[in-house]
């Protein structure tokens, strides 16, 4: 019984709002899953740096001299920006695949949560609104971003298990649900070149969308496909750089409402998650069909 949230901006006078939003959003869904939580935000500031968001259970020890020591390693300017047990950090794009490799060797502790261009996730153990304090969630702007907080069922509650699950560059996910063919379908990812970090379902499907995209799907198209290689009972609400999307299973048994006005279009496990939005009361509100996806791009 997690918890979901999501919330594109059309209007970019709501982009300073982002954070703010969302968190509130995801707050009223804490009863949902108290074991962990976790936003993914995407900013409008692509450029020629990429942003990796790394986490630390020793953060004071990790990120201490994180920024010297990985500049020297790869000969070349780094800058670091902590929250908490977190960091971005931003690298020349032509860089990061030499920043992670130095960052794994210099600092395997360090685990890296997201990356990309536009992309900075942040997540913990803990419930919505401690998680979305400690990384001053409600100061963040964006063009858009989902939220999850988890009931942990079928794996451990660690921050590596919580959503949301980023898998290729600037592509996230959060789920509801339980995929049954996660083991059999890993195995098949695995020998396609994937890694994988956890047990967890929902790395897999993630994973599931990253390949597809890395074959030439966009989301959309990834997410149709969801529909015919993904078991279980789900529903997903994804993200990309420029794009947005929801797919509940063909049973459709988990909760969801959406909702869209020319500001914004926003997902919800239940209304209350949307009550809060500006425009709301006017704005068109229906529950996602199953086996249909919704996508909407920037």
């Amino acid at each position: 019984m997690c918890g979901i949230v999501g919330l594109f901006l059309k209007d970019s006078a709501l982009q300073p709002k982002l954070g703010s939003l969302l968190s509130d959003m995801l707050v009223t869904m804490t009863d949902r899953g108290p074991d962990s939580a976790g936003i993914a935000i995407y900013s409008d500031q692509a450029g020629k740096q990429v942003k990796l968001t790394v986490q630390s259970d020793k953060p004071e020890q990790d990120f201490a001299k994180l920024q010297a020591d990985l500049s020297k390693a790869i000969d070349d300017k780094v800058s670091l920006h902590t929250k908490d047990t977190h960091a971005v950090l931003s690298i020349d794009v032509t860089q990061s695949e030499a920043a992670r490799a130095a960052l794994a060797r210099l600092r395997p502790s360090v685990r890296v949560m997201s990356s990309g261009d536009t992309i900075e996730i942040y997540k913990e153990v803990g419930l919505p609104g401690e998680v979305a304090q400690r990384f001053a969630i409600d100061k963040m702007s964006g063009t858009h971003g989902i939220g999850h907080t988890r009931m942990a069922t079928e794996s451990a509650v660690t921050t590596l298990g919580a959503h949301p699950f980023s898998t290729g560059a600037d592509q996230c996910l959060v789920h509801n649900g339980s995929l049954s063919n996660h083991n059999s379908l890993r195995r098949k990812l695995v020998r396609a070149g994937l890694d994988f970090e956890t047990e967890n379902d929902t790395e897999v499907a993630a994973a599931y969308l990253s390949h597809k995209m890395q074959q030439g799907d966009d989301l959309g198209e990834a997410l149709e496909a969801g529909i015919e290689d993904l078991d279980g009972f789900y529903t997903f609400v994804v993200g990309t750089k420029d794009g947005f999307g929801v797919l509940r299973d063909p049973i459709a048994c988990k909760p969801a409402v959406m909702a869209e006005t020319e500001q914004y279009v926003a997902f919800g496990s239940e209304f209350r998650a949307l009550v809060g939005l500006p425009g709301i009361d006017t704005a068109q509100v229906w529950e996602p069909e199953p086996g249909t996806v919704y996508f909407w791009k920037h």
